[in-house]
């Protein structure tokens, strides 16, 4: 099985929470990974979300100017609110 590159950091945890999971048995290395793997997606969505703010507010304008141009085919509760 080929493994990604890894390398050593230093982290600094909470000694009582640290000592708890070392008791339990948790992987202190495989939750902080994934912890660390989880809050670069959100970062990089929020990241996104900031650059492409003004495009959505373009867009959201346009929208509120013309309707949205698949309102009359659109089903659901939602559709009304693209309607002028």
């Amino acid at each position: 099985m080929v493994h990604p590159l890894k390398r050593k950091t230093s982290l600094t945890l909470d000694r009582q929470a640290l000592s708890a999971a070392k008791a339990l048995g948790v992987n202190v290395s495989a939750v902080a990974d994934e912890a660390l793997k989880k809050a670069v997606i959100e970062a990089r969505r929020q990241k996104w979300l900031e650059d492409n703010a003004d495009a959505f507010a373009a867009q959201s304008r346009w929208h509120q100017e013309n309707g949205h141009p698949l309102a009359d085919i659109m089903a659901g509760d939602l559709s009304a609110t693209w309607s002028n």
